[in-house]
C-alpha cells in the first residue's frame, strides 16, 4: 500500500527538512547540508507514486551519510 502524501512530509520534517510553497500543489524541501533540493507535487491525502517514496527515501538517505 504506498504511502500518502503527508506521510513523506513528515519524514522529511523529522529529518530537519525545511519546505518551500511553490505553485499549486509543489512544494520544495530543502535541508541545510545538501546543495540540491526535492520537489514534491500532490495534495497531502493523495497516494505518493513510487518514484517520490523512492526519491524521498534516496534523499534522507543522502541525509543520513553526510551526517
Amino acid at each position: 500500500m504506498p504511502k500518502k502524501i503527508r506521510e513523506l512530509k513528515a519524514l522529511l520534517l523529522r529529518a530537519g527538512c525545511k519546505f518551500e510553497r511553490a505553485k499549486g500543489s509543489h512544494t520544495k524541501w530543502s535541508h541545510p547540508i545538501l546543495p540540491d533540493k526535492l520537489v514534491l507535487s500532490g495534495s497531502d491525502g493523495n497516494d505518493a507514486k513510487p518514484y517520490q517514496e523512492n526519491a524521498v527515501n534516496k534523499y534522507l538517505k543522502d541525509i543520513s551519510s553526510k551526517t
